[in-house]
């Protein structure tokens, strides 16, 4: 699985390992950081495109990301989406949790769905919700929910 930075550069190492430099950087820098983890797509034709965003956040000081893309090429309604989005970022938060649980990172897991019901995305709230929430991760849904919904979502336009 290919991550990069924001400004392009591709990480060499896992991802586990960049995101400890990170933290360990941060740390030394005596930053406090909060990592939030959201994933969006975007239909063009038959393929989808999926980013996933591992959004550092400094307290007070700005933040950072890191960027995962793919593309699919299998048939989804709305619901399907809303929902694969939000497995690629469990799986994300998944990965980094013991990580993030040692250097105490507050961690949120967002989801591009919206909570007003005249939305498509509200469809699949209570399932994504239920998700997240039973994976033992804090849930954030639009407007709150910037990692997917702003960050992950202007990689996939």
């Amino acid at each position: 699985m290919t991550w990069k930075k924001f400004n392009g550069e591709i990480i060499q190492s896992p991802i586990l390992s960049e995101v400890e430099s990170a933290i360990e950087r941060e740390y030394n820098q005596g930053n406090k950081l909060k990592v939030c983890i959201g994933t969006d797509s975007q239909v063009k034709g038959s393929i989808i495109d999926f980013a996933t965003v591992i959004v550092f956040l400094r307290e007070k000081k700005g933040g950072f990301m890191y960027i995962h893309q793919e593309q699919s090429s299998i048939k989804m309604s709305i619901k399907e989406r809303m929902l694969a989005e939000v497995q690629k970022s469990i799986e994300c938060a998944y990965s980094l949790c013991n990580l993030l649980d040692l250097y105490d990172v507050g961690l949120e897991v967002h989801a591009d769905i919206n909570t007003n019901p005249n939305f498509k995305s509200n469809q699949a709230l209570h399932e994504a919700m239920g998700y997240i929430l039973s994976m033992g991760f804090v849930f954030k849904a639009k407007p709150e929910a910037f990692a997917s919904s702003t960050c992950a979502n202007k990689l996939v336009q």
